[in-house]
């Protein structure tokens, strides 16, 4: 898995620099695309962005936007903007870079935070999508790479089933309203998806994007650094289950899956998360497993009562619902602390379950 860090904020601003310092010589003062801003706006906006998330990781704000912006009052040119544009694109990608990964600032959508890797790609967004709206005010052509913009639609656009073949970029227009695609309507409004962290004792539960779902599925990380043993089978298995909601653009990232992260040495010891989304009756299963090397301690009790107490506070859930094998008694001690209530039995892929649910 390719990780969203400081080298993709480099390859979107020296490439959308690139392309529009060829008509520097033109008149700025135009409409960028369909904004109603002028293309200098615009670039203002690229770099007021630029700075203001690297101002974000660096100043590492947990809840409102550090107060301060910049201004290009003294930029007499398109050149003198496309460096302003430079300068903070490297402040941005050295603050992604020597930002720890555990760490995470305030962002307001959707989850009230985000991570390097989602300030990387808010960042590269911003940069690739006003880019284009500049070419388009100028009458130039832009186009950035497939693999940056799968980049970004993998991390913060969860929530938008790729176009089958490379062409990422138009589906990133398209996701961001300013693009058609066959069989799909226009957009009048559109938002990306930062991950979201669910806070328990010893552990957070980290939300997982499609590409770290693509990578733990095939094999990897995730981007994770896991404990001996981990990551476990089932939490291979689920990811493939992300992946598939993906690709069938049904996707909900708040009811897919996290990873349980210790706080201590940021280590993954384990998997937990969602089947899909609440059905119509405002029901959700769950499930989850640890590395071998992480069982004993709690975890699975501390995360999954975490885990449904957030759940359960939403109005789109009624109960949740999880099954257990007959045989394993440790998993069925997890459920019943957490306060499942035991309501039957099903059956399963390895014969007959126990089937639990927790109400609100």
């Amino acid at each position: 898995m390719r990780a969203m860090g400081g080298d993709q904020v480099e390859e979107a601003v020296s490439g959308a620099v690139a392309a529009l310092r060829g008509a520097a010589d033109r008149d700025w003062g135009v409409r960028a695309g369909r904004l109603e801003w002028s293309c200098r706006r615009t670039a203002e906006h690229i770099a007021s962005d630029l700075i203001s998330y690297a101002g974000q990781l660096a100043g590492r704000s947990a809840d409102r936007y550090v107060p301060f912006r910049i201004d290009c009052d003294e930029c007499e040119s398109p050149e003198d903007l496309l460096q302003v544009v430079e300068a903070t694109g490297a402040l941005l990608a050295a603050a992604v870079r020597t930002t720890p990964r555990e760490v995470r600032a305030f962002h307001p959508y959707p989850f009230r935070g985000a991570d390097r890797e989602g300030f990387a790609a808010m960042g590269v967004t911003e940069v690739l999508v006003h880019a284009h709206d500049v070419a388009e005010g100028l009458g130039i052509a832009y186009e950035p790479p497939a693999a940056l913009c799968a980049d970004v639609l993998t991390r913060i656009f969860p929530h938008v089933r790729p176009e089958p073949g490379p062409d990422h970029w138009r589906t990133l227009l398209w996701a961001t309203g300013r693009g058609e695609l066959p069989g799909r309507p226009a957009l009048t409004s559109w938002h990306w998806s930062n991950t979201l962290v669910v806070p328990a004792e010893r552990l957070t539960l980290q939300g997982v994007t499609p590409a770290a779902a693509a990578d733990l599925r095939a094999g990897g990380t995730g981007g994770f650094e896991w404990i001996t043993g981990g990551p476990f089978q089932g939490t291979r298995d689920a990811a493939g289950m992300v992946v598939k909601a993906y690709e069938a653009g049904v996707h909900r990232p708040e009811w897919g899956m996290f990873v349980l992260v210790r706080r201590e040495d940021g280590r993954a010891v384990g998997g937990m998360g969602f089947h899909g989304a609440p059905d119509g009756e405002g029901r959700a299963e769950v499930g989850y497993d640890l590395a071998e090397s992480a069982r004993g301690n709690g975890y699975a009790t501390e995360a999954l009562r975490a885990l449904s107490a957030w759940a359960l506070a939403r109005e789109d859930l009624t109960y949740l619902f999880a099954t257990v094998d007959r045989a394993n008694v440790p998993s069925q001690g997890v459920i019943s602390r957490v306060g499942f209530t035991e309501v039957g039995t099903v059956e399963g892929e390895d014969g007959e379950q126990y089937a639990y649910e927790l109400r609100g």
